[in-house]
């Protein structure tokens, strides 16, 4: 089937192929590493994860850059406010950005390249933007000129003057005009310093990226990603700066991933509503690591990646009861010594509902609910004693449901492990309203809401199916 990917340059979702046959190219913005990584970032790294996972179950090589930002203003007061330098500090969230990982079972990237290891590539790409007088020196400092790339806005679907009207934009009276972007920041006293053309300085945020992904990549690649947060300025300042100075297209297809939201609001740490990842396994400290980091994965897969994905406390309760069923499953098979049989190059049409989903941009959430089908249908097969069968259909649901990282967990680790204060089922009103928003987003042809609503429901032991008299639910 097509991969289809909806594409925020385009503003549209595009069938999709790689620019070289069977070679994916993907860059993806990292964590800037001042503090613990949070669920905003855990979501961007699972995402990118599962997608790297997938193309290369469509037999693509992929090439994956995900980058550190270990040089910032926010590193810098963290290690003023600490007492300790700098590079401390970026040494010591990056540790702990990279355990995070581990415990979500996250693959490292191809490369994971730090800003600071990336100084001569940046200088060399400033050099030729002022060489093309794309960029201006004042005392030390360069700047990007806005007004040099007429394209500007493109990917934010604003125009330069709107953009100045709405958005928070860097403040330098040294600018020729605000949109204008530092590439280039003159040093300060006591600040982290490197030799330039210019003068002692360091480099601006948006510079890093471009130089980090023209460097591993090359000057086009095929997908950049990261979170919708970042469209503008830092997506938008990336394309300026990059086409500018290279003349060609920077990167045809960006995939955005929706916020993370704690009763219904952005989570960020300035606003003081985020949970970090440590929080997180430290208050599950009763539960074995590698099924929090499981439920977690299932929980930030239970909503499309491009979708606000709202947390509260029910979250992770709810998830863990979505997987409960599968190791169930496992644990019979278990039991009964059914061990899944290799897989027969023409079973490979069992995998359709899964890949259907997924390659319609990457649905997580549908393709959660095929597994959720499938494993009903194996345990009705394992209920017959059509052990054969079994066997081969297990080997389906371990591979695909491997895609998302999941079913990584020994049933026995599983079994027992009840989350804090976990409950079962739903308040008869609480069900009745999930329905009823389902129903009226399937009339509304809303599908990716009615599949998050439908796995939300199957989570808690509700199965619904669509019908041509409308929705049916049974208890599981």
């Amino acid at each position: 089937m097509t991969l289809r990917i909806t594409n925020t340059l385009t503003g549209r979702k595009e069938a999709w192929s790689p620019r070289v046959a069977g070679q994916v190219s993907l860059y993806v913005c990292g964590v800037t590493v001042y503090d613990d990584c949070h669920l905003g970032h855990a979501r961007s790294a699972v995402i990118f994860d599962v997608i790297r996972n997938y193309l290369e179950h469509k037999g693509l090589s992929v090439r994956y850059v995900k980058n550190f930002t270990d040089i910032d203003d926010k590193i810098i007061q963290r290690a003023q406010r600490d007492g300790i330098g700098w590079s401390q500090i970026a040494q010591r969230y990056m540790g702990a950005y990279d355990a995070d990982m581990a415990r979500l079972s996250v693959r490292p990237p191809t490369v994971a390249p730090k800003a600071t290891e990336h100084i001569p590539e940046m200088i060399r790409l400033i050099t030729t933007l002022i060489e093309k007088e794309a960029a201006y020196v004042v005392d030390g400092s360069v700047y990007f000129e806005v007004a040099r790339f007429a394209p500007y806005g493109r990917l934010s679907k604003r125009r330069p003057e709107e953009i100045s009207a709405v958005a928070r934009v860097e403040e330098d009276t040294r600018k020729r005009a605000p949109l204008d972007f530092a590439l280039w920041k003159s040093a300060k006293p006591f600040e982290p310093a490197w030799e330039s053309p210019w003068g002692s300085g360091r480099p601006g945020w948006h510079i890093e990226c471009s130089a980090m992904a023209m460097r591993y990549l090359g000057q086009t690649f095929d997908l950049h990603g990261g979170g919708s947060d970042l469209i503008f300025p830092h997506h938008e300042n990336e394309i300026a700066q990059s086409e500018a100075a290279t003349g060609v297209t920077f990167a045809p297809c960006w995939i955005h991933h929706g916020f993370v939201t704690v009763d219904q609001t952005k989570m960020s740490k300035s606003l003081g509503n985020f949970f970090t990842l440590r929080e997180i396994f430290e208050k599950s400290s009763h539960i074995p690591q590698p099924v929090v980091g499981e439920v977690i994965r299932f929980y930030l897969l239970s909503t499309h990646y491009r979708s606000a994905l709202d947390f509260s406390d029910q979250s992770l309760r709810i998830a863990k009861r979505g997987l409960d069923p599968f190791y169930t499953l496992l644990g019979r098979l278990e039991e009964q010594e059914i061990v899944p049989s290799p897989l027969a190059e023409e079973e490979n049409a069992l995998n359709h509902p899964f890949e259907a989903a997924m390659d319609e941009d990457f649905n997580t959430p549908r393709a959660l609910a095929a597994l959720q089908e499938m494993r009903g249908m194996i345990n009705q097969q394992l209920d017959r004693g059509e052990n054969e069968a079994v066997s081969r259909w297990m080997a389906t649901l371990l591979k695909l449901g491997g895609l998302l990282g999941l079913f990584r967990v020994p049933p026995s680790e599983w079994r027992h492990q009840a989350w804090e204060q976990d409950a079962t089922g739903l308040p008869d009103d609480e069900m009745r309203r999930l329905l009823e928003e389902r129903d009226v987003a399937r009339r509304q042809r809303q599908w990716e809401k009615a599949d998050a609503i439908r796995t939300r429901l199957l989570a808690s032991g509700i199965v619904v199916e669509d019908g041509p008299e409308g929705q049916t639910r049974t208890k599981r």
